[in-house]
């Protein structure tokens, strides 16, 4: 009997270090399941920076070009798991930088650009969603994302009211709301960059979601914020 259990021990000793060998491996594989999906998101994001990277002129093949990019990575900012990700990459620059319409081609140049206004409303969309998160409100303010975002606000003034000019002031208060939301610094900051009368105007916008857009984020910019609340007073 006692020789029986002898010869059960070990039995049941290597059962348990197979056990845990396949235990092992699993979750080594398991993590090499997880990673894939990030180093073919991580491709692709890296793709598209560079695509906008080069694309910067009003030229219309770097104009299609730019809006392509700017809409894969919009699309994958939408999903909150990722976005962590999708930042790290360097998108936040690339983004601010198509904030602005590009130079002329040719000196002497004047007109509409390609895809006028639709660049634009990309990359403040997108980075609106970048700004969902806390930690990359203050990184997008840094990268100098306010200044384009007030000077979006203020394409109604060129005498269009088209469709484009709607989309991308809408998309360039809604981003200015995210990055201000519970952010005390960045609030004062709008202020200090002068967002705050041309939200006021945009409140008589032909264009009631820009209007509905525009009370949002005066509202936020507001909330406890005495100085803010002032000068939208101010501006009546």
């Amino acid at each position: 009997m006692e020789n029986q259990k002898r010869h059960e021990q070990p039995t049941t000793s290597a059962r348990k270090n197979l056990k845990r060998k396949l235990e092992q491996d699993f979750e080594e594989d398991r993590k090499i399941v997880s990673l894939s999906p990030h180093q073919d998101l991580i491709r692709e994001v890296r793709a598209q920076v560079d695509i906008l990277d080069s694309t910067f002129s009003s030229i219309e093949a770097d104009r299609a070009s730019a809006k392509r990019a700017v809409h894969v990575l919009s699309e994958l900012a939408k999903n909150e798991e990722i976005v962590n990700v999708i930042v790290d990459c360097g998108v936040v620059p690339a983004l601010v930088r198509h904030l602005q319409a590009p130079p002329l081609s040719r000196e002497g140049e004047s007109g509409s650009k390609p895809y006028q206004h639709e660049v634009e409303k990309g990359s403040a969309f997108t980075l609106g969603l970048l700004a969902v998160k806390p930690e990359h409100q203050q990184l997008i303010v840094d990268a100098g994302a306010l200044p384009h975002l007030v000077d979006l606000l203020k394409r109604q003034r060129d005498g269009q009211n088209s469709r484009a000019v709607s989309g991308v002031i809408r998309r360039a208060v809604d981003a200015i709301t995210n990055l201000a939301h519970e952010n005390s610094s960045i609030k004062t900051h709008v202020r200090i960059e002068g967002g705050i009368p041309p939200l006021v105007e945009l409140l008589e916008f032909v264009d009631m979601k820009v209007q509905r857009a525009a009370a949002g984020a005066l509202r936020t910019l507001a909330f406890k914020n005495d100085e803010n609340k002032n000068q939208i007073v101010e501006c009546n």
